[in-house]
C-alpha cells in the first residue's frame, strides 16, 4: 500500500465510522439536522439567506452503511456554496485583491506565493471567509477536479470563476469527506458532460454521512493526528527511496568499471567482438584509466545503429504498416490500443533501447512498437551485443542529467564506453539483475 492509498484508507474509515468508538451520550445527527434546518428557515425569514429554488431531493439508496446516529443528508442540507469571480486582464494590479486559483491549491494546503491580484468592485459574496473551503470546480485536468483546501486567510481574497466555496459551521468534517475517493467517484458519476467541472447542482446535492458533532470534531482530530504520521512515513520513505537510487547507481557504477564481476582470462577479449563487427579499438581515447584486461574502448557508433527520427519515421527496411500496437514517445509511456492502418511499426527481432533525447528516459524495449508524436532516439544494438548495452546507456545518461547537457542523445554519440567481454556482459547483467530485483523489492515494500 503506498502512502496515497495509506491516507485514503484513513480518510474512508473515517467516513464510515470505524476510525473512532461511537459514545451512546452523543446527541444524534439526526437531532444536529432538525437543528440545522430550523436555523436556516429562520434566516430565510430574516432575509439573511435566499430559500433555494429548488428542494433537497432525498436520498433513496444509501451509497454505504453508517453506524447508528448518523444521518444521510445531501450537502446542501447543512452548506452554502458560491461560484467564483470572473475578470478580465484589465482588471489585475500589483495593489488589488487577492484572486484565488486552482493552482493555489496543492495536497490540500493553500499556497500564496503565486497570486493574481485585482482591482475593481468585488461582491460580498465572492468574498472568502475564514474556515470556508475552497474547491477547483472546473480544469483541464480531471486529476485537478476537486481538490481543495481549508482557508486561513492572511488578508482579504477572493476566488477564480472555475473555483467555488463550502461554507458551513461544519466544513472541518465536510472537508475531510471531499478529499476522499468517494467524492471523487461521485464526481465522475455526476459529470456527464466532456467538461470536468462541477456545477453548484451538483456539489449540493451531493450525499454525504453526517455524524454527531461531538463525533466529528474526535474523527478529524484522529485524522490529523495518523495524517501526521503517515507525513513522517512519507519523508522517511523518500529518504529511503533516494537511497535505493543512489545503490542502484553505485551497482551500475561498478558494474561498467569491471568490478562487479570477475574477469574470465578465457573469455574472448572485446577487441574480437568489435572485429567481428567490423569496428577496431578507438586509438584516439582521451581516457588515461586503464580497462580490465579483455575490455575495449569504443563509441556508441561502433556497436549499435541509431535512429533519430522524425514522429512515425523509421527506416523503411525496419518499419511495415500495420496497426493496434504500443506508441513509445519522448516520454517514454506506453499507448495501449493504438491502432491505424497507416502505423508505422518498429519490428524488433531482439531488443532496441529508447533514449529521450531531452527527458533522459531509457528504456529497454523488446516489442514491436510505434514511434510517439513528439520522437525519440531509438538504438539498434549489433545483434553480438547483449543487454549490458542498455544498463550502459542508462547509467551514462544518469550522469549526461548531473553534467547539465541539454542535449543529450549528442552527448552520448561523443562518449567512450567500455566494452567488456560478451560472456563477461552476461555475467554483469545477471549481477545487475539480481541487485535490482533485491532493491525493487525494498521498494515495493514501503
Amino acid at each position: 500500500m503506498n502512502i496515497k492509498q495509506l491516507r485514503q484508507t484513513i480518510l474512508d474509515r473515517a467516513i464510515r465510522g470505524q476510525l473512532v468508538s461511537q459514545a451512546p451520550t452523543d446527541e444524534p445527527a439526526s437531532v444536529l439536522l432538525e437543528r440545522i434546518q430550523a436555523e436556516k428557515e429562520e434566516l430565510i425569514k430574516e432575509k439573511k439567506l435566499k430559500r433555494e429554488k429548488r428542494d433537497s431531493q432525498p436520498i433513496e439508496e444509501v451509497p454505504f452503511e453508517i453506524p447508528e446516529g448518523w444521518v444521510w443528508c445531501r450537502l446542501g442540507d447543512i452548506a452554502q456554496s458560491n461560484i467564483g469571480l470572473t475578470y478580465s486582464p484589465n482588471n489585475v494590479s500589483i495593489n488589488g485583491t487577492p484572486v484565488l486559483r486552482s493552482n493555489n491549491i496543492k495536497d490540500d494546503k493553500l499556497l500564496l506565493n503565486d497570486l493574481v491580484r485585482v482591482s475593481g468592485d468585488i461582491q460580498e459574496k465572492n468574498y472568502i471567509k475564514e474556515g470556508d473551503i475552497l474547491i477547483c470546480a472546473r480544469n483541464g485536468s480531471r486529476n485537478l477536479l476537486g481538490k481543495s483546501t481549508i482557508n486561513n486567510l492572511e488578508e482579504p481574497m477572493t476566488f477564480g470563476a472555475f473555483m467555488a466555496i463550502c461554507r458551513s459551521l461544519y466544513n472541518h468534517w465536510i472537508f475531510q469527506t471531499l478529499r476522499t475517493d468517494y467524492f471523487q467517484r461521485y464526481l465522475d458519476f455526476s459529470n456527464s458532460t466532456a467538461i470536468n467541472q462541477i456545477t453548484q447542482s451538483m456539489l449540493l446535492e451531493f450525499p454525504i454521512p453526517l455524524p454527531p458533532l461531538k463525533e466529528q470534531h474526535r474523527i478529524v482530530r484522529k485524522i490529523e493526528q495518523l495524517f501526521a504520521l503517515v507525513d513522517i512515513i512519507e519523508v522517511n520513505k523518500k529518504a529511503l527511496e533516494k537511497l535505493i537510487e543512489q545503490a542502484k547507481n553505485q551497482v551500475l557504477s561498478d558494474a561498467v568499471a569491471g568490478k562487479l564481476t570477475h574477469q574470465d582470462p578465457n573469455d574472448e577479449p572485446a577487441e574480437e567482438l568489435l572485429k567481428c563487427i567490423g569496428k577496431t579499438t578507438a586509438p584516439d581515447t582521451p581516457y588515461e584509466k586503464m580497462l580490465p584486461k579483455g575490455w575495449a574502448w569504443c563509441k556508441l557508433g561502433d556497436i549499435a545503429k541509431t535512429i533519430a527520427t522524425k514522429p512515425y519515421q523509421v527506416l523503411q527496411s525496419e518499419i511495415e504498416e500495420i496497426g493496434n500496437f504500443p506508441v513509445i514517445s519522448q516520454s517514454a509511456n506506453y499507448i495501449e490500443g493504438f491502432s491505424s492502418n497507416e502505423t508505422k511499426v518498429l519490428k524488433v527481432e531482439d531488443f532496441v533501447i529508447v533514449f529521450g533525447d531531452h527527458t533522459r528516459i531509457v528504456k529497454f524495449v523488446d516489442f514491436d512498437f510505434v514511434i510517439g508524436a513528439d520522437g525519440v532516439k531509438v538504438i539498434l544494438p549489433n545483434s553480438n551485443l547483449t543487454k549490458f548495452l542498455y544498463y550502459l546507456i542508462f547509467f551514462v545518461s544518469y550522469n549526461i542529467e548531473n553534467r547539465g547537457y541539454s542535449r543529450h542523445f549528442q552527448f552520448l554519440q561523443k562518449e567512450f564506453f567500455p566494452l567488456p567481454p560478451v560472456k563477461e556482459q552476461l555475467r554483469i547483467v545477471q549481477k545487475i539483475e539480481s541487485y535490482f530485483t533485491f532493491f525493487d523489492m525494498i521498494e515495493n515494500n514501503l
